[in-house]
Protein backbone atom coordinates (compact mmCIF):
# COMPACT_ATOMS: atom_id res chain seq x y z
CA UNK A 1 0.00 0.00 0.00
CA UNK A 2 1.19 3.12 -1.08
CA UNK A 3 2.36 5.78 1.73
CA UNK A 4 -0.18 8.64 2.30
CA UNK A 5 0.38 12.15 1.41
CA UNK A 6 -0.62 15.18 2.07
CA UNK A 7 -0.92 17.41 -1.18
CA UNK A 8 -1.08 20.19 1.10
CA UNK A 9 2.46 19.70 1.78
CA UNK A 10 3.42 18.82 -1.40
CA UNK A 11 2.00 21.24 -3.83
CA UNK A 12 3.36 25.21 -3.77
CA UNK A 13 1.01 27.42 -1.21
CA UNK A 14 -0.86 29.16 -4.44
CA UNK A 15 -2.44 26.02 -5.46
CA UNK A 16 -3.21 24.74 -2.36
CA UNK A 17 -4.79 28.11 -1.53
CA UNK A 18 -7.19 27.60 -4.95
CA UNK A 19 -7.96 24.15 -3.85
CA UNK A 20 -9.65 25.16 -0.52
CA UNK A 21 -10.81 28.53 -1.56
CA UNK A 22 -13.31 26.19 -3.98
CA UNK A 23 -14.69 25.28 -0.07
CA UNK A 24 -18.21 27.54 0.04
CA UNK A 25 -19.64 25.17 2.79
CA UNK A 26 -18.25 26.53 6.35
CA UNK A 27 -18.53 23.28 7.91
CA UNK A 28 -15.99 22.26 4.78
CA UNK A 29 -13.84 24.63 5.80
CA UNK A 30 -14.37 23.90 9.14
CA UNK A 31 -13.46 20.50 9.01
CA UNK A 32 -10.64 21.05 6.88
CA UNK A 33 -9.29 22.58 9.77
CA UNK A 34 -9.72 19.63 11.26
CA UNK A 35 -7.48 16.74 9.71
CA UNK A 36 -4.41 17.57 10.84
CA UNK A 37 -2.11 20.20 12.67
CA UNK A 38 -0.47 21.06 9.62
CA UNK A 39 -4.08 21.63 7.97
CA UNK A 40 -4.88 24.23 10.50
CA UNK A 41 -2.20 25.88 10.54
CA UNK A 42 -2.60 26.31 7.06
CA UNK A 43 -6.32 27.19 7.03
CA UNK A 44 -5.74 29.52 10.13
CA UNK A 45 -2.82 31.74 8.63
CA UNK A 46 -4.16 31.97 5.30
CA UNK A 47 -7.43 33.60 6.84
CA UNK A 48 -9.55 31.19 4.35
CA UNK A 49 -12.58 31.44 6.70
CA UNK A 50 -12.23 35.07 6.64
CA UNK A 51 -12.13 34.99 3.03
CA UNK A 52 -15.57 32.88 2.81
CA UNK A 53 -17.11 35.37 4.86
CA UNK A 54 -16.38 37.97 2.89
CA UNK A 55 -16.57 36.22 -0.35
CA UNK A 56 -20.40 35.89 1.14
CA UNK A 57 -20.78 39.39 2.16
CA UNK A 58 -17.92 42.00 1.04
CA UNK A 59 -19.74 44.59 3.68
CA UNK A 60 -17.08 42.79 6.30
CA UNK A 61 -14.21 44.34 4.72
CA UNK A 62 -14.82 47.22 6.85
CA UNK A 63 -13.98 45.16 10.10
CA UNK A 64 -11.17 47.09 11.61
CA UNK A 65 -10.40 45.15 14.32
CA UNK A 66 -11.62 41.76 15.74
CA UNK A 67 -12.60 41.22 19.69
CA UNK A 68 -13.08 37.54 20.82
CA UNK A 69 -12.85 38.33 25.21
CA UNK A 70 -12.96 34.65 25.34
CA UNK A 71 -10.21 33.49 23.08
CA UNK A 72 -7.12 32.70 24.91
CA UNK A 73 -3.80 31.93 22.74
CA UNK A 74 -2.81 27.81 22.43
CA UNK A 75 0.01 28.32 20.08
CA UNK A 76 3.46 28.24 22.96
CA UNK A 77 5.14 29.49 19.90
CA UNK A 78 7.61 32.48 20.83
CA UNK A 79 6.22 33.51 23.94
CA UNK A 80 6.07 36.93 24.29
CA UNK A 81 7.51 37.60 20.96
CA UNK A 82 5.83 39.01 17.84
CA UNK A 83 5.43 35.97 15.75
CA UNK A 84 3.18 34.58 19.32
CA UNK A 85 0.90 37.68 19.15
CA UNK A 86 0.39 37.88 15.10
CA UNK A 87 0.05 34.19 15.54
CA UNK A 88 -2.50 34.73 18.48
CA UNK A 89 -4.36 37.38 15.83
CA UNK A 90 -4.57 34.99 13.16
CA UNK A 91 -6.35 32.10 15.61
CA UNK A 92 -8.64 34.48 16.94
CA UNK A 93 -9.59 35.65 13.86
CA UNK A 94 -10.08 32.42 12.55
CA UNK A 95 -12.68 31.28 15.18
CA UNK A 96 -14.99 34.73 14.99
CA UNK A 97 -15.00 34.15 11.24
CA UNK A 98 -15.62 30.30 11.17
CA UNK A 99 -18.13 31.22 13.97
CA UNK A 100 -19.68 34.22 12.06
CA UNK A 101 -19.45 32.54 8.72
CA UNK A 102 -21.76 29.75 9.92
CA UNK A 103 -24.18 31.88 11.72
CA UNK A 104 -24.66 33.92 9.06
CA UNK A 105 -25.89 30.77 6.98
CA UNK A 106 -27.66 28.74 9.76
CA UNK A 107 -29.52 31.52 12.23
CA UNK A 108 -33.64 31.05 12.09
CA UNK A 109 -35.24 34.02 10.34
CA UNK A 110 -37.39 36.22 12.27
CA UNK A 111 -38.99 39.90 12.37
CA UNK A 112 -35.89 42.11 12.67
CA UNK A 113 -37.74 45.50 13.59
CA UNK A 114 -36.95 46.88 17.01
CA UNK A 115 -38.85 50.32 17.16
CA UNK A 116 -39.73 52.94 14.69
CA UNK A 117 -37.22 55.91 14.50
CA UNK A 118 -39.36 58.88 12.26
CA UNK A 119 -41.19 59.39 8.97
CA UNK A 120 -40.18 62.28 7.31
CA UNK A 121 -43.67 63.74 7.41
CA UNK A 122 -46.96 63.50 9.74
CA UNK A 123 -50.06 64.30 9.04
CA UNK A 124 -51.76 64.24 12.37
CA UNK A 125 -49.58 63.50 14.65
CA UNK A 126 -49.64 60.94 16.90
CA UNK A 127 -53.11 59.89 15.70
CA UNK A 128 -51.22 59.02 12.44
CA UNK A 129 -47.96 58.44 13.53
CA UNK A 130 -45.23 55.82 12.15
CA UNK A 131 -45.56 54.03 15.60
CA UNK A 132 -48.72 52.35 14.52
CA UNK A 133 -46.84 50.44 11.41
CA UNK A 134 -45.42 48.36 13.97
CA UNK A 135 -48.87 46.90 14.88
CA UNK A 136 -50.67 44.67 12.25
CA UNK A 137 -53.98 44.99 12.85
CA UNK A 138 -55.95 48.00 10.95
CA UNK A 139 -57.58 49.09 13.39
CA UNK A 140 -56.73 49.52 17.67
CA UNK A 141 -59.51 50.46 20.27
CA UNK A 142 -62.14 50.98 17.34
CA UNK A 143 -59.54 53.76 15.42
CA UNK A 144 -57.67 52.79 12.10
CA UNK A 145 -54.09 52.36 12.69
CA UNK A 146 -51.83 53.24 10.04
CA UNK A 147 -48.92 56.34 9.30
CA UNK A 148 -50.11 58.49 6.83
CA UNK A 149 -47.47 61.75 5.18
CA UNK A 150 -48.82 65.35 4.43
CA UNK A 151 -50.72 65.72 1.64
CA UNK A 152 -49.09 67.26 -1.75
CA UNK A 153 -50.32 68.34 -4.93
CA UNK A 154 -47.31 66.95 -6.55
CA UNK A 155 -47.62 63.10 -6.37
CA UNK A 156 -43.53 62.43 -7.05
CA UNK A 157 -43.11 64.47 -4.02
CA UNK A 158 -41.34 61.01 -2.20
CA UNK A 159 -41.57 60.18 1.97
CA UNK A 160 -39.27 57.85 3.92
CA UNK A 161 -39.93 55.62 7.01
CA UNK A 162 -36.89 54.74 9.22
CA UNK A 163 -36.69 52.11 12.08
CA UNK A 164 -34.10 50.38 13.71
CA UNK A 165 -33.24 47.11 13.82
CA UNK A 166 -33.43 44.43 16.44
CA UNK A 167 -29.43 44.29 16.77
CA UNK A 168 -25.92 46.04 15.18
CA UNK A 169 -25.58 43.14 12.61
CA UNK A 170 -28.60 41.62 10.76
CA UNK A 171 -28.96 40.24 7.28
CA UNK A 172 -31.94 41.30 6.16
CA UNK A 173 -33.55 39.02 3.60
CA UNK A 174 -37.19 40.49 2.79
CA UNK A 175 -39.27 43.69 3.58
CA UNK A 176 -43.05 43.90 3.56
CA UNK A 177 -45.78 47.00 3.46
CA UNK A 178 -49.24 47.05 3.62
CA UNK A 179 -50.63 50.42 2.25
CA UNK A 180 -53.30 51.90 4.32
CA UNK A 181 -57.57 51.60 2.77
CA UNK A 182 -59.40 54.30 4.09
CA UNK A 183 -62.59 52.40 4.94
CA UNK A 184 -63.94 55.77 6.77
CA UNK A 185 -63.70 57.66 3.27
CA UNK A 186 -66.03 57.06 0.42
CA UNK A 187 -64.89 54.63 -1.77
CA UNK A 188 -62.48 53.16 0.32
CA UNK A 189 -59.28 54.48 -1.00
CA UNK A 190 -56.26 52.82 -0.92
CA UNK A 191 -52.99 54.98 -0.68
CA UNK A 192 -50.02 53.15 -1.90
CA UNK A 193 -46.88 54.00 -3.29
CA UNK A 194 -46.03 53.57 -7.13
CA UNK A 195 -42.81 51.83 -5.97
CA UNK A 196 -40.68 51.09 -2.88
CA UNK A 197 -36.94 51.41 -2.37
CA UNK A 198 -34.59 49.97 0.75
CA UNK A 199 -31.83 50.94 2.42
CA UNK A 200 -29.71 50.29 5.25
CA UNK A 201 -26.86 51.51 7.26
CA UNK A 202 -25.73 53.15 10.31
CA UNK A 203 -25.38 56.40 12.20
CA UNK A 204 -22.46 59.12 10.80
CA UNK A 205 -21.41 59.50 14.05
CA UNK A 206 -21.36 56.70 17.01
CA UNK A 207 -21.86 60.72 19.25
CA UNK A 208 -25.43 60.71 17.63
CA UNK A 209 -26.71 57.63 20.08
CA UNK A 210 -27.49 60.34 22.28
CA UNK A 211 -30.39 62.33 23.25
CA UNK A 212 -30.23 63.65 20.00
CA UNK A 213 -31.89 60.76 18.59
CA UNK A 214 -33.59 59.07 21.02
CA UNK A 215 -35.78 62.39 21.71
CA UNK A 216 -36.53 62.94 17.89
CA UNK A 217 -39.67 63.65 16.91
CA UNK A 218 -41.20 60.77 15.28
CA UNK A 219 -43.03 63.10 12.61
CA UNK A 220 -40.09 64.68 11.34
CA UNK A 221 -37.44 63.48 8.85
CA UNK A 222 -33.96 62.38 10.11
CA UNK A 223 -32.09 61.09 7.19
CA UNK A 224 -28.79 63.86 7.84
CA UNK A 225 -27.90 61.40 10.48
CA UNK A 226 -27.36 58.30 8.70
CA UNK A 227 -24.76 57.27 6.34
CA UNK A 228 -26.74 54.60 3.68
CA UNK A 229 -24.58 51.77 2.69
CA UNK A 230 -26.69 49.63 1.17
CA UNK A 231 -29.67 50.62 -1.55
CA UNK A 232 -31.85 48.57 -3.35
CA UNK A 233 -33.59 48.65 -6.33
CA UNK A 234 -36.78 49.94 -6.80
CA UNK A 235 -39.78 47.32 -6.64
CA UNK A 236 -43.40 48.16 -7.86
CA UNK A 237 -46.38 48.35 -5.46
CA UNK A 238 -49.72 47.83 -6.21
CA UNK A 239 -52.57 49.53 -4.81
CA UNK A 240 -54.26 46.70 -2.66
CA UNK A 241 -54.98 46.83 0.66
CA UNK A 242 -52.72 43.28 1.45
CA UNK A 243 -49.54 43.12 2.96
CA UNK A 244 -46.88 43.34 -0.09
CA UNK A 245 -43.67 41.22 0.00
CA UNK A 246 -40.44 42.28 -1.76
CA UNK A 247 -37.71 40.06 -1.62
CA UNK A 248 -33.97 41.64 -2.07
CA UNK A 249 -31.92 39.76 -4.87
CA UNK A 250 -29.28 38.72 -2.57
CA UNK A 251 -29.41 38.52 1.13
CA UNK A 252 -28.09 41.83 2.95
CA UNK A 253 -25.89 42.53 5.52
CA UNK A 254 -26.58 45.23 7.77
CA UNK A 255 -24.02 47.19 9.91
CA UNK A 256 -25.08 49.98 12.44
CA UNK A 257 -28.59 48.47 12.40
CA UNK A 258 -30.79 50.91 10.34
CA UNK A 259 -33.06 50.33 8.08
CA UNK A 260 -34.70 52.95 5.72
CA UNK A 261 -37.87 52.55 3.27
CA UNK A 262 -38.04 54.87 0.73
CA UNK A 263 -41.52 55.13 -0.67
CA UNK A 264 -42.14 56.96 -4.25
CA UNK A 265 -44.56 58.20 -6.33
CA UNK A 266 -48.56 59.12 -4.92
CA UNK A 267 -51.64 57.50 -6.21
CA UNK A 268 -53.97 58.57 -4.68
CA UNK A 269 -55.54 62.13 -4.29
CA UNK A 270 -57.74 62.73 -1.06
CA UNK A 271 -61.18 63.64 -2.29
CA UNK A 272 -61.53 66.21 0.73
CA UNK A 273 -58.78 68.30 -0.20
CA UNK A 274 -57.59 67.02 -3.71
CA UNK A 275 -54.26 66.30 -2.21
CA UNK A 276 -52.02 63.06 -2.79
CA UNK A 277 -50.81 61.59 0.38
CA UNK A 278 -49.24 58.05 1.22
CA UNK A 279 -50.18 55.90 3.82
CA UNK A 280 -49.32 52.62 5.27
CA UNK A 281 -50.69 50.74 7.81
CA UNK A 282 -47.75 47.97 8.45
CA UNK A 283 -44.27 47.28 8.42
CA UNK A 284 -42.77 44.05 8.26
CA UNK A 285 -38.37 43.13 7.76
CA UNK A 286 -37.71 39.34 7.87
CA UNK A 287 -34.03 38.76 8.81
CA UNK A 288 -31.42 36.83 10.37
CA UNK A 289 -30.26 38.86 13.65
CA UNK A 290 -26.62 38.08 14.70
CA UNK A 291 -26.50 39.45 17.80
CA UNK A 292 -25.48 37.91 20.19
CA UNK A 293 -22.97 36.58 20.25
CA UNK A 294 -21.75 39.05 17.93
CA UNK A 295 -21.91 42.37 17.67
CA UNK A 296 -20.95 45.63 15.78
CA UNK A 297 -19.51 48.87 17.17
CA UNK A 298 -19.63 51.88 14.44
CA UNK A 299 -16.33 53.94 14.93
CA UNK A 300 -16.03 56.47 12.93
CA UNK A 301 -18.31 57.94 9.57
CA UNK A 302 -16.47 56.27 7.43
CA UNK A 303 -18.21 53.08 8.22
CA UNK A 304 -15.49 51.01 10.21
CA UNK A 305 -16.61 49.43 12.88
CA UNK A 306 -15.76 46.83 15.76
CA UNK A 307 -16.63 43.52 15.16
CA UNK A 308 -16.74 41.39 18.82
CA UNK A 309 -17.58 37.77 19.39
CA UNK A 310 -18.59 36.32 23.17
CA UNK A 311 -20.80 33.20 22.24
CA UNK A 312 -23.07 31.98 25.07
CA UNK A 313 -21.31 30.51 28.22
CA UNK A 314 -18.08 31.85 27.13
CA UNK A 315 -18.11 34.91 29.19
CA UNK A 316 -14.61 35.47 31.02
CA UNK A 317 -14.92 33.47 34.49
CA UNK A 318 -17.84 31.54 33.79
CA UNK A 319 -17.42 28.81 36.58
CA UNK A 320 -19.83 26.37 34.24
CA UNK A 321 -17.15 25.64 32.07
CA UNK A 322 -14.73 23.02 31.64
CA UNK A 323 -11.42 23.46 30.31
CA UNK A 324 -10.69 23.66 26.56
CA UNK A 325 -8.82 20.48 26.70
CA UNK A 326 -8.59 17.20 24.44
CA UNK A 327 -9.63 14.82 26.81
CA UNK A 328 -12.55 16.98 27.67
CA UNK A 329 -13.71 17.99 24.18
CA UNK A 330 -13.23 14.10 23.18
CA UNK A 331 -15.26 13.52 25.96
CA UNK A 332 -18.35 15.98 25.34
CA UNK A 333 -18.07 15.56 21.46
CA UNK A 334 -16.88 12.21 20.26
CA UNK A 335 -20.18 11.38 18.79
CA UNK A 336 -19.78 14.32 16.72
CA UNK A 337 -16.29 13.66 15.97
CA UNK A 338 -17.20 10.59 14.46
CA UNK A 339 -19.94 12.01 12.31
CA UNK A 340 -17.72 14.17 10.87
CA UNK A 341 -14.86 11.75 10.16
CA UNK A 342 -17.75 9.79 8.13
CA UNK A 343 -18.63 12.31 6.62
CA UNK A 344 -22.90 12.60 7.71
CA UNK A 345 -21.93 15.48 9.87
CA UNK A 346 -25.06 17.32 9.75
CA UNK A 347 -22.87 20.32 10.99
CA UNK A 348 -19.58 21.43 12.68
CA UNK A 349 -19.67 22.93 15.98
CA UNK A 350 -16.82 25.47 15.43
CA UNK A 351 -16.21 26.00 19.16
CA UNK A 352 -16.33 22.58 19.57
CA UNK A 353 -13.42 21.96 17.32
CA UNK A 354 -11.99 25.14 18.00
CA UNK A 355 -11.47 23.77 21.88
CA UNK A 356 -8.97 20.77 20.16
CA UNK A 357 -5.62 21.63 20.50
CA UNK A 358 -3.05 19.70 18.04
CA UNK A 359 0.19 19.35 19.97
CA UNK A 360 4.03 17.92 19.27
CA UNK A 361 2.99 14.33 19.41
CA UNK A 362 -0.24 14.65 17.14
CA UNK A 363 1.99 13.39 14.00
CA UNK A 364 0.50 9.83 13.92
CA UNK A 365 -2.97 11.30 13.96
CA UNK A 366 -1.79 13.57 11.02
CA UNK A 367 -1.12 10.54 9.04
CA UNK A 368 -4.71 8.96 10.06
CA UNK A 369 -6.22 11.73 8.51
CA UNK A 370 -4.32 12.62 5.20
CA UNK A 371 -6.49 11.77 2.41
Amino acid sequence: MDAPVDFLQWLQTDMSLKILTCLDDPSDLIRASSVSRFWRHFVIANGLCKQLCLRMFPQFSSVACVMDPSHEVKEPVNVGSSISMEWGTLESDHRVYASLVRALTTFAESDCIAEAISASSTDNYPEESILHTLDPRDRIHRRASYWSSTGQSNPAVPETLIYKLTAELCVVTEISLQPFQAYFQWGFPIYSAKSVRFRVGHLKSPMDMGSDLIDLPLQQPADDKFVWTYTSQEFPMTQENRLQTFELPEPVLCIGGFLQIELLGRVQRQQMDGLFYICVSHVQVKGRSLCPPFNAKIIDRSGKFLLTYLPPGDEPGDPSQLPATPSNWVHRNLEQLLNMLRGNAPGVDVDAMEALEWDEEDNDLDEMLIF
